[in-house]
């Protein structure tokens, strides 16, 4: 993993890109963690450098979460995950988290495999 900040060259000792093409190794997947009004600019960049695969993060309220660049990764052949908490899908993690995924299979809003 790989963290990629415009504001930062560091995160917790670990070398920060500026952009998604600054990555010098292959990038496989984006878990993205934006205001929601910058996420269609970042599944774009993420078309452009052959990503197929993102995650779009929403907290609360909207998170990164837009129409906009759902439709766009599903209009370019990127498999996409909106507002999912990634923490609810770990085998080994808190139980709020469990308890979250429980809730979602239970009110069928738990994303099927694809």
């Amino acid at each position: 993993m790989v963290p990629i900040n415009l504001g930062a060259d560091e995160i917790d000792e670990r070398e920060c890109f500026h952009s998604l093409q600054a990555v010098k190794e292959p990038v496989e997947g984006v878990l993205v963690m934006t205001p929601f009004h910058a996420t269609l600019q970042v599944v774009q960049d993420c078309a452009a450098a052959g990503v197929r695969k993102v995650w779009i993060y929403r907290a609360g309220g909207k998170g990164a979460v837009s129409p906009e660049a759902i439709a766009f990764c599903k209009g370019n052949g990127i498999r996409v995950v909106d507002g999912h908490c990634p923490f609810m899908f770990f085998p080994e993690t808190k139980f709020v988290h469990r308890v979250h995924g429980l809730l979602q299979k239970i009110t069928r809003r738990y994303p099927a495999a694809a």
